[in-house]
């Protein structure tokens, strides 16, 4: 089975508040973007491969492709990226859904394929997306007879955003992330939407909330997705962007020269590094 997980932005994000067990509670859109996407292929036991032959002849040199295997011996995974895979295989979050799902199911031996073309490290949630990919695909090989819901919960375990990429539309994000609900904001059909991934810059989860000031907005976020487009470059905010921009200058430059090529609203997605610019549809 071949998917490709899409990545997503964030419009709007607010922190609102430190939780008892060391998160915050934010409120943000989860909006995915179907643009960017990596390829993910799961087959059982030592069936035939699609992808694995393409993968050994693109990658392969310096440490472009790594391979890891579980301690089991039941997971084999393959994950190939042009900038280098520097994070240990057997711990990516696709292995971790797969022993997630085997702990309570007891899932047969299988291969697991990524071709890594989404930015790591960018706020995108391209590895929340490999994960719930992964659950949905093992749920569906398997016949695991998990419903959207369970999986969303299965999701959870691995990462805050990892839930939203169940359900994959537009959805309003509360808690860590992980509480999710339908939202009604304006309509984007007249719009396209431009990410940008600095090269060269990353920033962590944890940069991201240093000095992070939390607090409760004065106009709440669901009344301000209602309101037109053109308005949102003043009314909506991420405020990562006010931890990560005095560190990364760079960034705040690419957001304000989004604005001078014409963007109606621009802003970093997530804890950063990437930024996206709406901008109106051409001939709209």
């Amino acid at each position: 089975m071949i998917t490709h997980p899409n990545v997503k932005i964030n419009i709007g994000l607010n922190v609102l508040r430190k939780r008892p067990d060391g998160y915050h509670d934010i409120e943000t859109l989860f909006y995915p973007c179907h643009d960017t996407c990596d390829v993910l292929e799961i087959i059982a036991g030592d069936d035939y491969s699609r992808t694995s032959a393409g993968l050994f002849g693109r990658y392969g040199a310096d440490d472009t492709l790594r391979q890891g295997i579980s301690e089991d011996g039941k997971l084999m995974i393959t994950i190939a990226r042009a900038e280098g895979v520097d994070w240990n295989p057997a711990e990516d979050l696709c292995a971790r859904a797969y022993r997630l799902l085997d702990k309570d199911f007891g899932l047969p031996p299988v291969k697991i394929f990524l071709e890594k073309l989404s930015p790591v490290g960018a706020g995108l949630g391209g590895g929340s997306a490999d994960a719930a990919f992964t659950l949905r695909m093992l749920s569906e090989m398997f016949s695991l007879g998990t419903d959207d819901s369970t999986l969303a919960e299965y999701a959870s375990r691995l990462g805050s955003d990892c839930a939203f990429f169940i359900h994959d539309r537009p959805m309003f994000g509360e808690g860590r992330g992980e509480i999710l609900s339908p939202c009604d904001f304006s309509d984007l059909s007249d719009y396209d939407i431009k990410i940008i991934s600095p090269e060269g810059i990353s920033v962590s989860t944890a940069e991201a909330y240093g000095g992070i000031e939390p607090g409760i907005p004065d106009i709440p976020l669901r009344e301000i997705l209602m309101r037109p487009v053109s308005e949102w470059k003043d009314r909506l905010k991420n405020d990562f962007e006010k931890t990560v921009f005095p560190r990364h200058p760079a960034l705040a430059a690419i957001k304000q020269s989004l604005y001078d090529s014409g963007a109606v609203y621009a802003s970093m997605s997530g804890s950063g590094s990437s930024l996206f610019a709406i901008y109106p549809a051409a001939g709209k």
